[in-house]
């Protein structure tokens, strides 16, 4: 049997939101990193070395103001956040579309998740799920962050191109 001493894999997510206003000019930009829950580290495990049915469904939401995301969160139980899903004309929330792996990663930069804001509101980070009900409290959640620059002003008109990076290292 071969084994490695100190062999740890890490399971990290990269994101980038921009934000346009109606004429296409950037507003703001910004950059953070994210956790990775415990169901969806449980779901990675489950889905890949278990074996169990899968689905590559995977969705991006937004979150209100100040958001506090923590180990534990699910979607149905996640009292250091609330999600936004008043402020954007979606019906669902964006699919998340990932190219293809290299070098341990896989991004979305090819088909970005798009919101079109419609309400004047505050963002404060995004998340990862397999449900794209906007506002459902179902699926397993995948990982979560706020800003790095905190929360975040969005106008009716307003674009968000979300781009997220999952790395395992």
């Amino acid at each position: 049997m071969n084994t490695v001493e100190g062999l740890k894999v890490k399971l990290e997510n990269h994101w980038v939101v921009e934000c346009f206003d109606k004429n296409g000019k950037l507003k703001w930009r910004d950059e953070f990193d994210n956790l990775v829950m415990t169901g969806g580290k449980n779901d990675v495990l489950d889905k890949y070395f278990k074996g169990s049915a899968y689905t590559a469904a995977w969705y991006v939401g937004l979150t209100g103001a100040t958001p506090t995301f923590a180990a534990g969160d699910t979607m149905a139980s996640h009292a250091g956040w609330t999600e936004n899903s008043a402020d954007y004309s979606q019906a669902t929330r964006p699919a998340l579309t990932l190219g293809t792996p290299s070098a341990g990663s896989v991004d979305n930069s090819a088909s970005k998740a798009v919101f079109s804001i419609t309400g004047t509101a505050s963002i404060g980070g995004a998340f990862i799920v397999t449900v794209s009900t906007k506002g459902g409290s179902t699926g397993t959640l995948y990982g979560g962050a706020a800003f790095a620059e905190g929360n975040r002003s969005v106008v009716n008109g307003d674009t968000l191109n979300v781009t997220v990076t999952l790395t395992v290292s």
